[in-house]
């Protein structure tokens, strides 16, 4: 049974740190339009790696606080750009809060699901697959396992093609990445990281075969174990 006390102490780096840069741009640190340290930096500045830095950045991107430039940089929204929508990186630090959050993401990614099992290319596949060559390579028992665990969930968004349903679920990422920790705390580490290994490659597998109704199934089957992972009852059909 996961112990939702610990939720708060272990919310990962990366949270952490959009948030600090949140407040920043938010206090007018960073102006509309302005260029953010670069990632080197960044990191030096929080002492953590640059695949860190970079998490934390797609959950700002995410949430509308910055927009990044390929080649160029990660720069500060104007106003008129930014979203309304915006999950406070404490919010979800009970057993209720992740209820309702798991009840959201199994409405959300039932169906994201089932929309990139219709609209998926050969380029989302093979994201798809990289991203799960990451989920069982050696580093799968740590931190970059779970920034996998995420990355494949937007990329599953992304193969839809509906630029809401890339916006949502990356909003719900983010606490996401606290419910797959708290998940890790309470169970044999080996056997929920196996578990969950197969969950994905079981949704990648339904929505190659391009039947929606399969791709939701999985993503169900995924989502109603990572819940009883913590011991939620999600009250979903």
């Amino acid at each position: 049974m996961a112990d939702f006390t610990q939720i708060r102490r272990s919310e990962h780096l990366p949270t952490r740190i959009a948030a600090e840069i949140g407040r920043e741009i938010a206090d007018g640190r960073f102006a509309p339009g302005q260029k953010l340290p670069t990632e080197h930096l960044l990191a030096q500045t929080f002492g953590v790696s640059r695949s860190v830095v970079r998490e934390a950045i797609a959950h700002l991107r995410n949430e509308g606080l910055v927009e990044t430039r390929q080649g160029v940089g990660a720069f500060a929204t104007e106003l008129a750009q930014r979203q309304s929508i915006r999950i406070e990186a404490g919010t979800p630090g009970d057993k209720g809060a992740f209820r309702d959050l798991f009840q959201v993401r199994f409405a959300l990614e039932t169906e994201s699901a089932g929309l990139a099992a219709l609209h998926r290319t050969p380029d989302d596949l093979m994201k798809l697959d990289e991203i799960l060559a990451q989920m069982t390579g050696a580093e799968k028992w740590g931190e970059q396992g779970v920034v996998a665990d995420l990355a494949f969930h937007r990329a599953v968004a992304a193969a839809t093609h509906n630029e809401y349903f890339q916006q949502f679920v990356g909003f719900i990422t983010e606490r996401t990445h606290v419910a797959i920790n708290a998940a890790r705390a309470a169970a044999i580490l080996e056997e929920i990281v196996e578990v969950t290994i197969a969950e994905h490659v079981a949704i990648r597998d339904a929505i190659a075969t391009g039947e929606p109704a399969a791709a939701k199934t999985a993503m169900k089957r995924h989502l109603n174990g990572a819940a009883r992972r913590l011991n939620l009852e999600l009250e979903m059909s």
